[in-house]
């Protein structure tokens, strides 16, 4: 096996990942080496990317373990990190801003524990969103896909091409759906047996 190329001191090497490996949600990693650093890797999210830390004189094997050891730090992370209320109203602005221009301005965003058979609702006369209490620690983007589908009522309220054309615009969309119709799925599943009933 070949020995890495070497890097000089000081400029950090990239490389792109453009799929993450399977099971974690970004939509993209960079890798990026760097000679000052000696034994550390970290990572942290920019946007759609996950940027992931490591020193230069790693392998591509310890590169794609860690990298797949700080995508489930990463996510543990997220997991435990409930927004509140305000919180969810400011990220409900941001991604107004990011996907719709910034037309979709709700009144109120909260989060509501008597939605037991929907993700979230939106009543657009009254600019209010709500979001099931059942999301809180789901992925981010798969709150942010409920989030932009809510605001998306504010500005075309059915379920129409145009509504659907507005959430192209998120790229996460198919694979929210989909973690989402698997969370479903599974809460109709019955027990294994042997289980008890509570």
């Amino acid at each position: 096996m070949p020995a890495d190329p070497p890097h000089r001191a000081g400029t950090p090497q990239r490389s792109m990942t453009s799929q993450p490996p399977s099971g974690h949600g970004a939509s993209a990693i960079e890798v990026r080496r760097s000679a000052r650093r000696r034994r550390t890797v970290s990572a942290y999210r920019e946007g759609d990317r996950t940027i992931v830390l490591i020193p230069a004189r790693m392998s591509e094997a310890e590169e794609q373990r860690w990298v797949s050891v700080m995508l489930d730090k990463l996510a543990a992370q997220e997991s435990r990190r409930v927004p509140g209320d305000a919180e969810l109203a400011e990220r409900a602005g941001r991604l107004s801003v990011q996907y719709f221009g910034g037309r979709a301005r709700p009144a109120s965003v909260r989060w509501v524990t008597n939605q037991n058979t929907r993700w979230g609702s939106c009543t657009p006369a009254e600019g209010s969103i709500r979001l099931s209490h059942r999301l809180k620690g789901m992925p981010e983007y798969v709150i942010d896909y409920v989030l932009l589908h809510e605001l998306a009522h504010l500005l075309v309220p059915g379920h129409g091409p145009d509504f659907w054309r507005l959430l192209e615009a998120y790229p996460r969309t198919e694979r929210a759906r989909g973690y989402l119709e698997g969370v479903a799925a599974a809460a109709r599943l019955p027990h294994p047996p042997g289980a008890r009933d509570e």
